[in-house]
């Protein structure tokens, strides 16, 4: 996992709420333990036709989603299963932030561990964002990790929250078991001096 730096980026709307792990990354697509390709397959059965065409109407289709890291997404997404999956085909995709209103807790929990970061936002700073970005769908947004705030593309900015372990390893761009690692000489000399 790469340390998360600062970016800017369009953001991809998905107003669509309570959107569940098997519409991020269908079932058919987990019998990977690889996270490479599956960015292909995010919301696949939105993305494409029965026949794997892409559907013209669907947001990642437009030529104005390409290159995009910031997805704003509805109320309660990534709710349903547990599969890293999930983030994995976000991230594969190219996305790397997503902002809603709420997560489920084990999709934003795979998702701090595997480099992609969730935004929560209260109801107004969400419609005020949807609003935004409908009007200048052009228009810029910087998410800087290290200072917790995302920066609008008219100058205003808005702090976001998030458990400051996990704004560690992010920045640091290690999980949990990196995390220990880096600190192994410590131990190392603790368990020395115990015995």
């Amino acid at each position: 996992m790469e340390p998360f730096t600062p970016f800017t980026s369009r953001v991809v709307l998905l107003p669509a709420e309570n959107v569940d792990t098997d519409q991020i990354i269908p079932a058919r697509f987990l019998k990977t333990t690889d996270k490479a390709g599956l960015g292909a397959n995010l919301f696949a059965d939105w993305r494409y036709d029965a026949d794997g065409r892409p559907r013209p109407d669907f947001i990642l289709n437009r030529p104005e989603s390409r290159g995009a890291a910031l997805l704003l997404a509805g109320d309660n997404f990534g709710c349903g299963s547990s599969r890293e999956h999930a983030p994995w085909a976000l991230l594969g995709y190219g996305f790397r932030a997503v902002i809603s209103t709420s997560f489920a807790d084990i999709f934003r929990n795979n998702s701090l561990k595997n480099g992609l970061l969730p935004i929560v936002v209260d109801v107004a700073t969400h419609a005020r964002l949807f609003a935004l970005a409908a009007a200048q769908p052009d228009g810029k947004y910087r998410v800087d990790l290290a200072a917790q705030t995302v920066t609008l593309p008219d100058g205003t900015a808005f702090d976001f929250q998030i458990d400051p372990f996990a704004r560690t390893c992010l920045l640091q761009g290690v999980d949990e078991l990196g995390y220990l690692l880096s600190h192994a000489p410590a131990i190392e000399r603790y368990e020395a001096a115990r015995a």
